[in-house]
């Protein structure tokens, strides 16, 4: 496993981050309990030390999972967890999702991020989490309701308390981190970033590679996508958010998999997955400081944690970039 500091910060991490989404069981289909804490406890035996939560991931399942886990062990362990997605804030913010919870009742989920609620949910998380402080707190997605500044304000407070150790801004452009960063050092940015998924490249991570900011890639495997084994015709969960993504039609998943039998023989000659392909690939574009991978089991983290036992060539790192350069994604 590599370990990097997350831009000018005092924070490192391993350049493969346990991400914890899925196994909190909101909108990726039913988690077997047993196989989440697995998942995280074979991460930690591989190497990775950080590992990637958000209060909204389960409703607070996902951070509560994490802490069961890691007792015992949170010296180990960078934990970066998200506020800014609440629901329960009564209207306050901005709607970002009708949706369901984990026993199917109607929930409204809204973009609120003032700085009694960073607070309240940094209060929230710490309980869940059972520790008494976050490594990187970071905002989840852009609360337009609220001041950016008035935002990390609240985190610069929580810092000087001792309840954070650092800030960071997922889903923020470039102008916000720059509003963001006017109030107090970011540790990092997470983007979207993937093989299929690029748009990071042309306005994040330059301005985060010029402003000393670490950037963290979520979804580097394309919720599945790049691992090759989602075919047309995949039927999934019925609360699984992936069968009304644009990238998931028949022609996308079969263009995709046209680009991945194009590149297996590179993974054949490492004697890695496609999956575990997709994430050395990511971790070795510039200004990536990790690839935030999920896993639901213990078989998966396992090979999560091996993807950077190799090393890409030159040649093969041109060959995947000229075949990306071929594939031509349908938009939504």
């Amino acid at each position: 496993m590599e370990y990097r500091q997350l831009g000018n910060s005092d924070v490192t991490v391993s350049a493969v981050t346990y991400g914890a989404w899925a196994i909190g069981g909101w909108m990726w289909g039913q988690q077997d309990h047993n196989d989440a804490i697995a998942a995280i406890r074979t991460s930690i035996d591989a190497g990775i030390t950080a590992i990637d939560t958000a209060a909204v991931y389960g409703f607070g399942h996902s951070e509560e999972l994490v802490a069961e886990a890691i007792a015992g062990q949170r010296d180990k362990i960078v934990i970066m967890t998200k506020f800014g997605l609440r629901w329960d804030s009564q209207e306050k913010g901005q709607l970002r999702w009708e949706t369901h919870d984990l026993q199917g009742q109607p929930v409204t989920i809204r973009k609120y991020a003032d700085p009694e609620s960073v607070i309240l949910e940094c209060e929230r998380s710490l309980k869940r989490l059972r520790t008494d402080y976050i490594d990187v707190f970071q905002i989840h997605w852009p609360d337009d309701s609220t001041p950016v500044e008035e935002t990390f304000g609240a985190v610069a407070k929580l810092i000087q308390q001792g309840k954070v150790r650092s800030a960071g801004a997922s889903n923020y452009p470039p102008e916000l981190l720059v509003r963001a960063q006017s109030v107090l050092p970011l540790a990092c940015a997470q983007p979207p970033f993937s093989m299929v998924l690029r748009q990071a490249a042309d306005d994040v991570i330059p301005w985060c590679i010029e402003n000393g900011v670490g950037v963290v890639a979520y979804s580097p495997l394309q919720r599945g996508l790049l691992t090759g084994k989602i075919k047309t015709g995949h039927r999934f969960a019925e609360d699984d958010h992936r069968q009304e993504n644009f990238l998931f039609t028949p022609t996308n998943i079969d263009r995709i998999n046209a680009f991945l039998d194009s590149i297996r023989p590179i993974a054949q000659a490492h004697n890695a997955t496609l999956a575990q392909l997709a994430i050395n690939w990511t971790t070795r574009q510039p200004g990536l400081t990790a690839a935030l991978v999920g896993a639901r089991n213990a078989t998966q983290a396992g090979e999560n944690a091996k993807a950077l036992d190799f090393t890409l060539t030159d040649d093969e790192l041109a060959h995947i970039d000229a075949n990306l350069a071929e594939l031509k994604i349908e938009e939504a």
